[in-house]
Order: structure tokens, then C-alpha cells, then sequence
């Protein structure tokens, strides 16, 4: 005997995106003028074991300038870490704060006013990937480098929903890549943010 009334439907999961850097192909014009005298060496790193900003010896100073490139724009790569606006800063922190952190930088213009910027770390990191259901190969397994090999085409990567809980934005463990929600993708949208893209969506669940 059918069951009466509207049958349960099983709650939708949501999409996740891979949130990358977008594809161009000229530089951002900005120079960080004092990156010598950080105290971090030839590259800006997190420091093993958490996301973090090392310890810096000044605060990053970034001179903008046409004459060294495009203008910068919402999100610019820069070594193990980002840069970005106040406006990007706004979104990231009114979507998800607790996945992010920001140390600001002083900024000046060969002309006019210099915009705001932030060096950005997303802090947050999850032991998302379901490693029984999933099909990838792992490298330098057994040392601190241990990472699953995302080129292969093989590779299919199934999350595990209840890790991520309320989480908007956060770094899958291994996989070493950030990943965002619908919710956060609306967001950037939304706000016009420019330098970022939503690579194809991650559908698998566990």
C-alpha cells in the first residue's frame, strides 16, 4: 500500500567548488618593497603544524604602481599565502570568519590614494576526504609531505559531509587545495570580487 501524503525527500548535500586564482595572463602591479627585511627568508611560509602568519620583523609594505602591471586585483597570490582587498577581507569574514585570518600591509601609490590590502590565510583545515571511498594515489606517504595526487584523471575524491559541518571555506587535508561552499561562491559573486574563480564543483559525498 503506497504511503500517503508527500514521501521524504533525502536533504540535498551542497556543491563545493575548488576557490582558485583566476587565469591571466599579465602581472599584478605591486612590488612588496620591504620583504628583505621580514625576517622570513627567500619565501613566506606557515609555520608547520597550524595556518598561521610567521613572526615578521616589519609590517609588509606593498607599492603599487601601473608601471610595474595591471592593478591588483581582489585576490592575488603571494607565496604560501594571499593578498587582498578590504572589500574581499569584508566578504570572507562576514561569510565565515573563523576560517580566516588577516594581517594588513601598508600600501602606497606612485599616484593618489593607495588601496587597502591584506596579506589572507584561510587557517581553517579539515581531514575531509573519506579515504575508503575514494580513488586517488598518495605521495611521499609516510612523511610530513604526504599528499593525495589531484592530477591523475582518475583520481575521484568523496567528502565526508559531517566534517565539514557549518563550514564555509577551509583547506582539505592532503589534498592541498581550499575549499569553499555555495554560500561563500554566492558571496564573491555577489560583491563582484575580481581574481578568484570557482573551479568545477567537488559532488562526491560520503
Amino acid at each position: 500500500m503506497p504511503v500517503s501524503g508527500i514521501a521524504a525527500r533525502k536533504k540535498k548535500s551542497s556543491k563545493l567548488y575548488k576557490f582558485e586564482r583566476d587565469r591571466v595572463s599579465t602581472s599584478p602591479g605591486w612590488n612588496m618593497e620591504n620583504f628583505d627585511a621580514l625576517g622570513v627568508g627567500p619565501v613566506l611560509y606557515s609555520p608547520r603544524g597550524k595556518r598561521s602568519f610567521p613572526p615578521l620583523l616589519e609590517t609588509p609594505r606593498l607599492l603599487i604602481a601601473r608601471s610595474l602591471g595591471r592593478p591588483p586585483a581582489d585576490w592575488e597570490p603571494f607565496h604560501d599565502f594571499w593578498l587582498v582587498s578590504d572589500r574581499m577581507k569584508n566578504v570572507l569574514e562576514s561569510v565565515d570568519r573563523e576560517g580566516v585570518a588577516f594581517l594588513r600591509c601598508e600600501t602606497r601609490s606612485l599616484r593618489g590614494e593607495a588601496p587597502v590590502y591584506w596579506l589572507c590565510d584561510i587557517v581553517r583545515e579539515l581531514d575531509v576526504i573519506d579515504e575508503e571511498k575514494s580513488n586517488f594515489k598518495v605521495l611521499d606517504d609516510g612523511t610530513d609531505f604526504r599528499q593525495y595526487d589531484r592530477m591523475a584523471s582518475d583520481s575521484r575524491f568523496v567528502f565526508r559531509e559531517e566534517v565539514i559541518g557549518s563550514a564555509h571555506i577551509f583547506r582539505a587535508r592532503f589534498l592541498y587545495k581550499v575549499v569553499c561552499d555555495q554560500a561563500m561562491k554566492d558571496a564573491c559573486k555577489a560583491a563582484g570580487l575580481k581574481g578568484l574563480r570557482f573551479g568545477n564543483p567537488y559532488v562526491n559525498w560520503g
